[in-house]
């Protein structure tokens, strides 16, 4: 089975930079759609992100022109490049994917994340 790991939080001051990088486990190329959600405290998880196999994305508007999302299919790794970071971004970051499904001859993409790593801190101060 896929395992998600996640690496790169931490704490940064506002207008500061991070780089967050999830490692998957066997194949980055398994999966139809990978993407990375947050939860801040007291608020419900919300799609930061998302990346299909084809490379389209996707954004929250909050973060629009300011992060990144990127896959890497050699190394196995989704990276989200965050910069001009703020205080509303601190949260704990969630790496999240989507595994091919294969079915009578024909792959499908589910329509929801069915996996997902543990999480990493973010924390943005003033």
């Amino acid at each position: 089975q896929a395992q998600l790991a996640e690496s790169g939080g931490g704490s940064v001051q506002a207008g500061g930079s991070l780089k967050l990088t999830c490692t998957v486990f066997p194949y980055i190329v398994d999966h139809c759609a990978m993407g990375w959600y947050r939860q801040a405290p007291g608020k419900e998880r919300e799609l930061v992100s998302s990346i299909s196999s084809g490379g389209s994305t996707t954004y929250a508007e909050s973060v629009k022109g300011r992060f990144t999302i990127s896959q890497d299919n050699v190394k196995n790794t989704l990276s989200l490049q965050m910069t001009n970071l703020k205080t509303d971004d601190t949260a704990v970051y969630y790496c999240a994917a989507k595994r091919w499904r294969f079915n009578s001859g024909t792959y499908s993409c589910p329509t929801e994340f069915g996996r997902w790593g543990q999480g990493t801190q973010v924390t943005v101060s003033e």
